[in-house]
């Protein structure tokens, strides 16, 4: 069982206690209407393909010190989800690259609950290089130079779903149907 982290009230500061809200222990104020649905984060990823090669970076932080990955990271709270991994890879990598679509997602349920969403991305321009604070390396690789590195598992999974992929995934509906002011839909 998982701990339950919120000890105080957003909103007004009183300390929460501990309530059965639809069947699930949640923290809840006593004072006003606060709830404390859990902890998540969205984590972004990206697979960057240019000639056969694949954007990768190696990382300067644990975890993963040492290990070779796909770009990414997390997705800011005002920020929509395409535009985060656009960011994270310029910032990374000093590459301009563009969502085209949702390649694969991993869900990863814990005290923080993390959805991970993996992106193909069109290669725009740059030359890697390394932001010297997460990674200190970064480069485009082809499968067989890959073999011979340190690559992270998942990562090794992502490049393979992206090379040999059928070509589907979730594309951004450009022009949905209905009106969803401030959302963006992706769709097969």
């Amino acid at each position: 069982m998982f701990r339950l982290t919120a000890n105080y009230c957003l909103v007004c500061g009183h300390k929460l206690e501990t309530r059965n809200i639809g069947g699930t222990l949640r923290r809840a104020c006593p004072a006003c209407d606060f709830v404390h649905w859990g902890t998540y984060s969205i984590g972004v990823g990206a697979v960057v393909v240019r000639d056969g090669k694949v954007l990768l970076v190696r990382r300067a932080q644990d975890p993963g010190r040492g290990l070779w990955t796909n770009p990414g990271g997390f997705s800011e709270q005002l920020e929509v989800i395409d535009k985060g991994i656009e960011r994270e890879v310029l910032e990374e990598t000093g590459v301009v690259a563009t969502a085209s679509r949702i390649i694969s997602m991993r869900d990863k349920p814990g005290e923080a609950h993390n959805l991970y969403v993996v992106f193909l991305m069109d290669y725009v321009e740059g030359e890697p290089r390394s932001d010297d604070v997460e990674v200190d390396a970064a480069g485009f690789f082809s499968p067989e130079e890959m073999a011979g590195m340190n690559v992270a598992g998942l990562t090794r999974w992502l490049v393979g779903a992206a090379l040999n992929g059928s070509g589907g995934g979730l594309v951004l509906d450009e022009e949905p149907t209905l009106s969803q002011k401030g959302n963006r839909l992706f769709r097969v």
